[in-house]
């Protein structure tokens, strides 16, 4: 264990600081929204200097290892550590936490409950991402779903019960499945019996148990990431949750799914994730598409951002099956770039909204002569979701394109079919897009009747940090892709494919 736990304390700090609010911070909405920005910043700052000063890029073992026996009769303990994968996730989430309670400024209805809820969950992701034991892992995923069912269920829309309930469901309901493929892990063989991941790296099972067990933890993934057709809670949870709610959702809830599916099908069960790659392939090409088709139908500017969200999340899965070192960087990026493009989308359609009060599209247009600062960043960042050079996107993209190429273990065929569905999909996207961009922004429909507030300091501070990491990490991508890039070759390279 290290001298001084920084990953207990990042990852208990912002719940511990939460209890503060409902019990003993008195005050209005004022003090309670500052004590909570503080904690967020604070919280990314020890984030920063973990990263900073901690940990080590060349390396791509577990670093700042941490491990309390927590419950003796069962094996239980609280194991925590980083690596590749989940640091640049942790950064993703103080990042985008902070910037969601900058956005929540406006809610005033029952603020300390909400604030609460909001660092709670703070503290569920950052755990989720540090987590080295596999039913601490199950218990952060856990974690996560109360406070969401909460902020949607209290400050939600008109159909928040609908939406909040399907949620719960789905969540609560694959969760299941997690510590069922947990326990199967760890008992079936009865000398050894650990939940700790780097016990479980080097454990062999039989194919057809490997293969049940891959099975059981992809459904848990195939809903948070999401996966079709475990797809539908999102649209309606994106509909009716308050924008900031949005930002957490779409900037770090789905990368649970793709994380989870890296850090314990991937890694735990080689052998099962080989043979189940081109399945993930081939949905994840489907869901390009499908998604795409599906966002252009919608009249909701909030479910048709949500099914792009599905959309671009198909390239995750892609870039996992690919199974090659520049499909999986690709993937992890991806997730990167999504987490801030997608949070952005979300942000300035939430307030939009404030202003006009509407988020069906056909009720929209010529807004953008009321709110130029608002449409300059709504178009900025859709042109960041298209992937357009210049942006993130473009190189997570490329890099999963070239990654499927560069597969030896599929048939040219294969390969074809799967680059022209994506190829589709990437066509597609520009469609829904810029005529989403073109039924709010353009038209005389608000031109002479309105009189909107634009962007005002907060909101475009939040905007520029959302735009300037897009900006850079397509700039330099290389300071980004370092960060895990030992981590991807050493599990490719010398775990993964010495195996088969």
């Amino acid at each position: 264990m290290n001298y001084f736990p920084w990953l207990t304390l990042i990852v208990l700090f912002p719940i511990s600081a939460g209890l503060v609010i409902p019990f003993f911070l008195s005050g209005g909405n004022k003090i309670i929204r500052w004590y909570t920005l503080g904690i967020c910043l604070l919280e990314f700052l020890l984030i920063t200097y973990i990263f900073c000063y901690q940990y080590q890029f060349n390396n791509s073992s577990i670093q700042l290892r941490e491990d309390l026996n927590w419950i003796n009769l069962m094996d239980f303990h609280w194991r925590l550590g980083i690596d590749g994968f989940s640091i640049g996730l942790i950064l993703l989430t103080g990042f985008v936490t902070t910037l969601a309670t900058l956005a929540a400024w406006p809610v005033t209805r029952n603020p300390k409950l909400f604030y609460f809820l909001m660092l709670a969950m703070y503290s569920g992701q950052i755990g989720l991402f540090a987590s080295q034991d596999i039913l601490l892992f199950s218990f952060m995923w856990e974690l996560e779903s109360l406070p969401i069912y909460l902020l949607l269920i209290i400050w939600g829309g008109k159909r928040r019960l609908y939406a909040a309930t399907k949620f719960i469901l789905y969540t609560a309901g694959s969760s299941i499945f997690i510590l069922i493929g947990a326990l199967c892990m760890a008992f079936n063989e009865s000398d050894i019996s650990s939940f700790d991941f780097q016990t479980l790296i080097n454990k062999t099972y039989p194919l057809e148990l490997e293969v049940i067990i891959y099975l059981s933890f992809l459904i848990a993934y195939a809903v948070k990431l999401p996966i079709l057709p475990f797809h539908t809670w999102l649209p309606d949870t994106h509909g009716e949750a308050h924008y900031s709610t949005c930002m957490l959702l779409a900037g770090i809830l789905l990368k649970m799914g793709g994380y989870g599916l890296i850090r314990i099908n991937m890694e735990l069960l080689p052998h099962a994730h080989f043979l189940f790659a081109p399945y993930l392939v081939s949905v994840g090409s489907i869901q390009i598409v499908y998604a795409a088709l599906a966002s252009m139908s919608q009249r909701n500017l909030k479910r048709r951002i949500a099914y792009s969200s599905v959309s671009h999340m198909g390239f995750v899965l892609i870039g996992i099956g690919s199974l090659t070192n520049i499909g999986l960087n690709g993937a992890i990026l991806q997730m990167i770039s999504h987490g801030l493009i997608g949070a952005s989308l979300f942000f300035l359609s939430g307030i939009s909204y404030d202003r006009i009060r509407t988020l069906f599209l056909h009720q929209m247009g010529g807004i953008a002569f009321s709110m130029p600062k608002i449409f300059a960043s709504f178009t900025s960042f859709l042109m960041a979701s298209m992937a357009l050079p210049g942006m993130s996107g473009f190189t997570a993209e490329l890099m999963i394109f070239i990654g499927i190429v560069q597969n030896t273990h599929y048939s040219i065929v294969f390969k074809t079919i799967i680059v022209t569905v994506q190829a589709i999909g990437i066509i597609l996207t520009p469609i829904y897009l810029l005529s989403m961009l073109r039924q709010m922004f353009y038209g005389y429909k608000f031109q002479k009747t309105s009189n909107f507030t634009d962007a005002g300091p907060r909101e475009i501070f939040i905007s520029i940090c959302l735009f300037l990491p897009i900006v850079g990490i397509s700039i330099y991508p290389n300071f980004v892709l370092s960060i895990w890039y030992n981590k991807t070759d050493y599990l490719l390279s010398q775990h993964f494919f010495q195996n088969f």
